[in-house]
């Protein structure tokens, strides 16, 4: 069986040196947002050479590997999941993010959402109601939060930022670092594409925002306008018909 191999061929990959590393990386101990999750010690990069490697198993059998305890398996299932979404047309594009929201139990670390949500929800959702992100954005799961977030990195890409606006505001009193981190990034990459538009979202909602958020927001912002914001000294009248650029 296809799964069994795999899981095999990654046990022989694995580097218990890697992975005491990785486990505090991800933060596995007790208290921690990954407590618990078991590691294998295996590259990023080795786990995408197997994924082009498989990318013919079935969504079936992906699924059955996402829902194993060992995370560099979960990665793997979906990077193949990424990749069978995105040469698939619009039916598999939808049955893969059925299966992907139906698991998300199982997506459960910062790096196995932003490897994924991008390039699964995203897509599925461009031209279709929003409303999975909005539940997800108000979930108790951290994990789902930033599923929410980072789904729409899609949008952004195709010049589309208001549901990234409505989510960061959604998100904007959440108690989470890794969602602060998420959603300046977001916010961050709209300035990138239309900085009057983040500037604008930024003039208005600043002073509310966690710090980390706004750091994350404004870290390509030129020293002198960072610290205004970080200080408070920006207002909102000041950028009403005008984008400062100093």
């Amino acid at each position: 069986m296809i799964v069994k191999e795999i899981k095999e061929r990654l046990r022989k990959l694995g580097s218990q040196k890697k992975a005491e590393a990785s486990k505090r990386f991800f933060k596995t101990g007790p208290g921690e947002y990954g407590e618990g999750d078991v590691f294998l010690g295996i590259t990023v990069p080795q786990l995408r050479k197997l994924a082009r490697e498989y990318c013919q198993m079935t969504p079936a059998e992906a699924e059955e590997l996402l829902r194993s305890a060992i995370h560099e398996q979960r990665l793997l299932a979906l990077l193949i999941l990424v990749h069978k979404a995105s040469k698939g047309d619009e039916s598999i594009k939808k049955s893969i993010c059925a299966l992907y929201l139906n698991n998300t139990q199982f997506i459960n670390n910062w790096d196995l959402v932003d490897a994924s949500a991008q390039h699964i929800v995203g897509p599925n959702l461009m031209n279709k109601s929003k409303r999975p992100l909005y539940r997800l954005a108000k979930s108790k799961n951290m994990w789902e939060r930033r599923i929410a977030i980072m789904s729409t990195f899609h949008f952004i890409r195709q010049h589309d930022f208001s549901e990234t606006l409505k989510i960061a505001e959604i998100l904007m009193s959440d108690k989470e670092d890794l969602i602060h981190k998420a959603v300046g990034w977001m916010l961050r990459e709209v300035g990138k594409r239309d900085l009057k538009t983040e500037e604008a979202f930024l003039n208005r909602c600043y002073q509310k925002m966690p710090r980390t958020m706004l750091r994350y927001a404004i870290e390509k912002f030129p020293a002198t306008k960072r610290e205004r914001y970080l200080k408070g000294e920006i207002y909102l009248k000041r950028f009403e018909n005008q984008t400062v650029t100093d």
